[in-house]
């Protein structure tokens, strides 16, 4: 295992990221790598990697258009507005108890509009850019730690969609788990259903949830204050500015999230929906149609570098595919060297996490393992139950706490806003310690008492 390319690049690209390289030139560094131990020779990765940059172009375009649409929307007004109403309420209520309680409600809201991001209206990380930045001043206020509101964030992106079976859960667990289990299974007797992947994954589950409750009550719990050099405004100047948006301005800020948010429902595209609420926003006069190409430029400083981060992630994964290091990885498993039911529920597990960290995709992650784990779960004796929870856990393993995932770069593009938070330390470390961890255990618990 430790000869693998995939092991080793991952290896390569967390070491080059804890040490606080660029993300982008660590995952070139990382593909490198893999294409080197994996024989593809230097003129072969390079076609390779360049050959799957345009697998995140989308993403990335996603990306500039919803910065975009978050620039126009702090230009109506309305985020300002809610801020001071919130920071209004703040004043009333100056008690450490009452900002406490205050605190854990932000943490409840943000954690609803997360969860049901996923299904409820599936627009998945579209909410963080336009939710978040301005609540970055109250979060400084309350001195809230940066680093549980990444947790509280991308427990709600992961979490859901592991455990309820509608918007994008529906996706995997219907689309993707029961599917390839149902086809890995057919000869050996396994067929499973939506119910029972749901029970399954639902230990696993209650371990995010420790974790969840570990970050906010526990690890980050304590008041963190953020050196911010921009001078704030004092009261008058924020309530002259309010008096000065009109309601024609929210009006039309909240037709223009609606409509966005609807036209993604239903063409699924979040740039036409983005590129609705910008035309709204124009047409209302929340901005001149000659100002586009700044509220655009705008919104690629905004998102560029998770878009670009996106992208390189794309080629990264490409080169692990060409390589032979995910189907030796994975056929690894059933060589038959491990005998112990416990080694080999922990084995398949930590090789899902490899797999999903190098490929970037828990979804991608499932069909590539299925075909091994099930008849290997079988053949060691675990239930119906404790495989589908193998296989379900291997593959969510890693979409938290990975450098590359839209779960950690969601966080990071709203509470990165003023440069204060950092994408490794802020929000990989922290979901990656605390989501990733309990999974592992209770992944492992669930495969042997299920």
């Amino acid at each position: 295992m430790l000869s693998n390319p995939v092991v080793i690049s991952i290896i390569v690209l967390l070491a080059l990221s804890l040490l606080r390289i660029n993300v982008i030139i660590a995952l070139v560094i990382a593909a490198l790598t893999a294409g080197f131990i994996g024989d593809l020779g230097l003129t072969k990765t390079i076609e390779t990697f360049t050959g799957g940059l345009g697998g995140g172009a989308e993403v990335a375009m996603n990306y500039a258009m919803l910065g975009a649409f978050a620039i126009a929307i702090s230009k109506s007004g309305i985020t300002d507005l809610i801020a001071y109403k919130i920071i209004k309420k703040m004043n009333k209520t100056p008690t450490a108890g009452n900002l406490t309680w205050f605190k854990y409600f932000i943490f409840a809201v943000l954690a609803l509009f997360a969860i049901s991001s996923q299904n409820l209206l599936p627009v998945h990380i579209a909410f963080i850019p336009i939710v978040v930045p301005p609540l970055l001043s109250i979060f400084n206020r309350l001195k809230i730690d940066r680093r549980a509101v990444a947790c509280v964030l991308t427990f709600g992106l992961t979490a859901t969609y592991m455990l309820l079976p509608v918007g994008f859960g529906k996706i995997f667990i219907e689309s993707v788990l029961v599917k390839n289990i149902n086809q890995a299974g057919a000869t050996l007797g396994l067929q499973t259903n939506v119910a029972q992947v749901s029970l399954a994954m639902l230990l696993p589950v209650i371990g995010m949830i420790l974790g969840l409750l570990t970050a906010v009550f526990i690890t980050y719990r304590k008041p963190r204050e953020y050196n911010i050099n921009v001078e704030e405004p004092t009261t008058k100047d924020i309530e002259a500015h309010i008096a000065n948006i009109k309601p024609k301005q929210i009006v039309a800020s909240l037709i223009a999230i609606i409509a966005t948010f609807a036209t993604q429902l239903v063409t699924s595209s979040t740039i036409i929906g983005g590129l609705i609420g910008l035309i709204i926003f124009a047409l209302c006069g929340i901005f001149k149609l000659k100002e586009s190409n700044d509220i655009f430029q705008q919104g690629l400083r905004l998102m560029a570098m998770i878009g670009f981060v996106m992208i390189a992630a794309s080629g990264f994964a490409n080169v692990i595919n060409a390589t032979t290091g995910v189907t030796d990885l994975v056929q690894s498993l059933s060589s038959g060297v491990v005998q112990s039911k416990g080694v080999a529920a922990l084995l398949m597990l930590v090789v899902g996490l490899l797999v999903t960290m190098g490929i970037g995709s828990s979804f991608s992650t499932v069909p590539i393992i299925t075909s091994i784990y099930v008849p290997l779960c079988l053949s060691f004796g675990f239930s119906p139950l404790a495989t589908i929870s193998i296989v379900g856990v291997a593959a969510a393993l890693g979409d938290a706490g990975s450098p590359a995932s839209d779960s950690t770069l969601g966080p990071t593009s709203g509470l990165n806003m003023d440069g204060k938070h950092d994408h490794i330390w802020d929000s990989v470390v922290p979901t990656f310690i605390h989501y990733n961890i309990p999974l592992l255990v209770f992944g492992w618990i669930a495969a042997m008492y299920l």
